[in-house]
């Protein structure tokens, strides 16, 4: 349960996690208060700013067509191809005269109830290194790439940054029901790995698709992955893949949709009536899914990113 002196509508205060939250325990740098904000954001080098400019540039290349169209309306209103990382400071304040958010600087990944925190106070924290040469194609732990290039376009578009203060709000509730698995769930379908529909095509728009190259091409087009509605209760019993391409993308008809399906739902009720794991695979269609496209599953069939396998 939380250990919160402050009501449950009060956002402005960092709730305090008690002895029976189940979260994975993060050592907190010296230098970095509870609220895990960097004094500032890092100077970088010319060579990072160079990768930076080759990542966007590789990206570029090939979301025209696969991106959501508003990720790529974000994209070029905050214009982050400019050259080099692109200054926290001035994103914030145009971001904060479109919707109110900004983006803060983190050393690493965060504790969950901070991360709500931020959120639920229109502040996204973002990685204050990038990725080295050596780890160009592929980085475990969020670096401003991905949190940047991956995140902040959408946080432009009125609506999904609603449903992002929203989902930080609703961390206060899934941390007194100890329900942070199913949440991150939800988080994992639709703010990494979500999908969209825009007429009779599907569009990515998840962070995690967006900031790689493989996972763009086969979200969208490839054979393998299921793709199937988005439905919220179902999805908090989905287990995910952290390091591979999704067996299953989860597709929403638009970000008011996303909203109304999740601020509408009664949580307190779901997650009484979750258990502490998952229920379905990650691979799984079951009997109420609304199914876009069924997959064939072979690339994971075939062993996935492990085997050398094509993602097809």
């Amino acid at each position: 349960m939380i250990d919160q002196t402050a009501p449950e509508t009060d956002f402005t205060l960092l709730p305090k996690p008690g002895p029976g939250m189940f979260a994975a325990p993060l050592k907190r740098p010296a230098h970095i208060a509870e609220d895990w904000l960097e004094p500032a954001q890092r100077s970088y080098s010319a060579e990072e700013h160079r990768i930076w400019d080759d990542l966007y540039a590789r990206q570029m290349a090939i979301l025209p067509g696969r991106a959501a169209s508003a990720f790529m309306a974000g994209l070029e209103r905050l214009d982050l191809g400019r050259g080099g990382v692109p200054d926290f400071a001035r994103m914030s304040e145009e971001l904060g005269a479109l919707t109110g958010w900004s983006v803060v600087p983190v050393p690493m990944l965060i504790p969950d109830h901070v991360f709500f925190w931020h959120l639920a106070n229109r502040r996204f924290p973002a990685g204050n290194f990038i990725r080295s040469r050596e780890t160009f194609d592929y980085i475990q732990e969020p670096d401003v790439f991905h949190d940047v290039f991956g995140h902040v376009p959408l946080l432009t578009d009125p609506t999904y940054a609603d449903y992002m203060q929203e989902y930080g709000r609703a961390g206060w509730k899934a941390m007194q029901h100890n329900r942070l698995k199913a949440l991150g769930a939800l988080y994992w379908y639709t703010v990494e790995f979500g999908l969209i529909m825009e007429g009779d095509a599907v569009r990515a728009y998840g962070a995690g698709i967006l900031s790689g190259p493989s996972e763009t091409v086969f979200s969208v087009e490839a054979k393998s992955p299921n793709r199937i509605m988005l439905n919220v209760d179902r999805v908090m019993r989905t287990d995910y893949v952290i390091d591979d391409l999704q067996p299953s993308y989860f597709v929403i008809e638009s970000f008011k949709d996303l909203y109304h399906q999740t601020v509408e739902r009664d949580f307190d009720r779901l997650y009484r009536n979750l258990g502490p794991g998952f229920t379905y695979a990650n691979t799984a269609v079951i009997d109420v899914d609304n199914v876009v496209s069924r997959g064939t599953l072979e690339y994971h069939l075939r062993g996935g990113r492990g085997s050398g396998a094509e993602p097809v």
